[in-house]
């Protein structure tokens, strides 16, 4: 007689698996009682409520990051220094630059030439927030934005800036930001992921994005970011194979969830249980990507807002709409990374072209949550992982330049959920190469955005290898002067 797969589960035992399991029962015995289980069926392994994290008032319910990677430049962008334009060409005082790592990029070049911007800028809305002509879309919003003009990293080359940005170390393996959000706050929506992704390039050379920016890290692989792509398979293994239909996908996960559910209480891990809830999150997204990703109920009027690029799938255009459609599905946490900000060389054309890219599109975000309601608890980052030195990298001719890598400051800007509209928050030296009051470094960041979830970063923490982490470390303030 053929044996079902759960009560063979149950007969193959060893010494081992004895122990382990009369241990392990002995201990469900114990939860279950806490938790009013009877003994006859005892509880399985229980990750703690996630909300029980939720330490503060929460005012942002969702976070949309653009996240621009390479390093757009501040110069061309946001902080204007006609300083710089006033003495182009001049070297670079090393009373200025100190002590300062560069890269090996421009360590060598003996002259350091400082390069003002080509491009214009003019003041804009009421809070007279300077912004360059490469925006124009960025300045129509001006004063639904918060720039923090102070930013500063210690992470001078893009793989550890990027990282140090996303999980709060320089080094691989760590949970990514998104990551620690769906730990702290959990879903409020059971058919989607509480953490997506969305990719886009520009028309430069792009440095690589690798997956471990969304990933768990130490965390339960239940809080790892789901990639959507453009096309017919937004995210992938996600169709049933051919032949199989909802009525057996839903017979096969009820029989391997009880599979799971043996091996949970045989040993504990709670990758099982993790695992489970993905299997059900997957049969879930079956019917609720499909219809995220379908822009045909979309009005003209919409893409006439984000531009022509948001019909088109995996564009930053279509990804920033993409994002409003996750935000109204209660998504937790939705990071966009567009690639194509490193300009060495032929800085004015190549950054000209990100801009038209990300402008229209970004701008047309904040409106679209604005005016639907949504702004005033979703909070929009947009900003890179460091800016660019004030000097030219190579030759600087009267038409062409190229700027390094520039960790010491560089510009972002946030809007919406308790975040202060129509402020520039922090002031650089008139060459634009140091901070003079307020600095913003990547922890207090950090913390900002956890405080706006409804999260105090020094309690939100995960114990691993016998040390409780957290996103900030042993580091972040609060930046209170930009809250609402």
């Amino acid at each position: 007689m053929l044996l079902d797969p759960t009560d063979e589960a149950r007969l193959r035992m060893n010494r081992r698996h004895f122990f382990g399991r009369a241990s392990l029962g002995l201990g469900s015995l114990a939860m279950g009682t806490l938790l009013g289980c009877s003994k006859e069926k005892p509880a399985l392994i229980q990750s703690p409520d996630p909300t029980s994290r939720l330490h503060l008032p929460r005012i942002a319910k969702r976070v949309i990051y653009l996240f621009q990677s390479g390093g757009p430049s501040q110069y061309e962008l946001f902080d204007h220094k006609p300083v710089l334009q006033e003495r182009q060409g001049e070297e670079l005082p090393e009373s200025v630059r100190g002590d300062q790592r560069l890269t090996g990029m421009t360590s060598g070049q003996g002259s350091k030439p400082m390069a003002g911007s080509l491009f214009d800028f003019q003041q804009h809305g009421e809070s007279r927030a300077w912004v360059s002509e490469l925006m124009p879309h960025t300045a129509a919003i001006a004063d639904d934005l918060c720039f923090i003009k102070t930013m500063h990293t210690e992470a001078i080359n893009h793989d550890p800036a990027i990282t140090f940005f996303q999980t709060g170390s320089q080094q691989a393996g760590r949970p990514s930001i998104g990551s620690w959000m769906s730990y702290g706050l959990g879903s409020d929506n059971e058919n989607m992921p509480a953490f997506t992704v969305l990719l886009s390039r520009g028309a430069q050379r792009p440095q690589p994005i690798y997956s471990r920016l969304w990933g768990n890290g130490f965390l339960p692989s239940l809080h790892q970011g789901v990639q959507f792509r453009g096309g017919k398979d937004p995210v992938l293994y996600l169709r049933d194979p051919a032949g199989v239909d909802r009525n057996t996908r839903r017979r096969f996960l009820d029989g391997l969830a009880k599979l799971n559910e043996l091996r949970l209480r045989d040993f504990g891990d709670p990758e099982i249980d993790s695992r489970i809830s993905q299997y059900e999150m997957a049969y879930r997204m079956q019917t609720s990507v499909p219809e995220v990703m379908d822009l045909s109920d979309e009005p003209d009027e919409v893409f006439e807002l984000y531009g022509e690029d948001a019909r088109k799938p995996g564009t930053y255009a279509a990804n920033c709409l993409l994002a409003r459609r996750m935000a109204e599905r209660d998504v937790k946490f939705i990071q966009l990374y567009h690639l194509g900000w490193d300009q060495h060389a032929d800085l004015p054309r190549e950054i000209a072209s990100q801009a038209r890219d990300t402008d229209r599109a970004s701008a047309a975000l904040v409106t679209d949550l604005k005016r639907r309601g949504l702004l005033e608890d979703t909070l929009v980052i947009w900003g890179g992982e460091f800016g660019r030195t004030n000097f030219s990298q190579g030759s600087l001719t009267a038409t062409n330049y190229g700027r390094d890598h520039h960790p010491r400051c560089f510009t972002i800007w946030m809007a919406g959920a308790g975040v202060k509209p129509g402020i520039s928050y922090g002031r650089t030296d008139e060459l634009g190469y140091n901070i003079v009051e307020h600095p913003v470094h990547v922890h207090d960041f950090q913390a900002t955005l956890l405080h706006l979830a409804g999260v105090d970063h020094e309690r939100l923490t995960f114990k691993h290898q016998g040390r409780r982490y957290r996103l900030t470390d042993v580091h972040g303030e609060v930046v209170r002067d930009v809250l609402a």
